[in-house]
């Protein structure tokens, strides 16, 4: 009933839903549109298809350039990785440009193959904060489609108006006063309250296009959930998500030796699925 808006960082309540004209902050998103060309997408799909993709679950497809995890048991080992594959070399490279991946290393990329007609989604979920970091990375090739949060929190999520300017742009918090609705109540200078709703009334699409690049950190990475859902798999769409390790295995954690290790090999980018 919200979608994100890139150019401000706010959630906007939908036209014909009970939000319309109300709109919330949304932090933790970073988002990119034409990250890579028409021609590098062509070409990395192009070497992606020259591996197998192996059957996931809800209708996807996918290849793994990661670690050994057992998330249950919560224990880690190289096992047979390789590293991060040749052609993420310079998708890695191209990433230090985005103000929000300052010091991103990653140390394991899952590619993603969703088609309508495998019925392809993606349920409603956090990443395990146990071994990836603050910042979940993907890249939206080949077509463009909706990423949908949503929250389980008990909290309560404050809206304000949002009223468009000239512009078309939204109104920050704080700005709604003299607006065309104070005028329509008959009175001078009101300013309207803002507004409580529970946290779980609340879904916000962030809209992504064919090439773009998205980065989920802070609120949109631990409070939020992602998922993608069958309506907004139109045509063939891969996910290419690139996760860094968390504080355990960094520099000055317990496990940073074995983070150090896996790195060296991830970034090596001689990897196989």
């Amino acid at each position: 009933n919200f979608t994100y808006c890139p150019e401000t960082g706010l959630a906007k309540g939908n036209e014909h839903s009970a939000f319309s004209g109300w709109a919330f902050p949304f932090p933790g998103v970073f988002l990119m549109a034409e990250f890579i060309s028409e021609d590098e997408e062509s070409e990395i799909v192009e070497l992606m298809d020259q591996d197998d993709w192996k059957p996931s679950q809800s209708g996807r497809k996918k290849q793994d350039y990661g670690p050994k995890v057992n998330f249950k048991k919560q224990r880690l080992k190289a096992g047979s990785f390789t590293g991060l594959p040749s052609f993420s070399e310079k998708i890695v490279a191209q990433m230090k440009a985005c103000p929000v991946l300052g010091g991103f290393l990653p140390v394991e990329q899952c590619n993603l193959d969703y088609v309508p007609e495998r019925g392809s989604a993606i349920d409603p979920h956090f990443d395990d904060w146990w071994l990836w970091g603050e910042r979940l990375v993907s890249l939206n090739l080949l077509s463009k489609t909706v990423l949908s949060m949503s929250c389980d929190s008990e909290d309560s999520i404050q809206l304000f108006p949002a009223f468009s300017k000239e512009n078309g742009e939204l109104s920050p918090p704080g700005s709604f006063t003299q607006t065309s609705a104070c005028k329509n109540s008959g009175e001078e200078g009101c300013v309207l309250s803002p507004r409580l709703v529970p946290s779980k009334e609340v879904t916000v699409a962030i809209h992504l296009p064919q090439r773009s690049l998205v980065v989920l950190y802070g609120d949109a990475r631990y409070k939020w959930k992602h998922a993608i859902y069958r309506k907004h798999i139109e045509h063939r769409r891969i996910c290419v998500t690139f996760r860094e390790l968390s504080a355990e295995f960094s520099a000055g954690g317990r496990h940073e030796k074995l983070g150090k290790e896996l790195l060296e090999i991830a970034l090596s980018f001689q990897g196989r699925p």
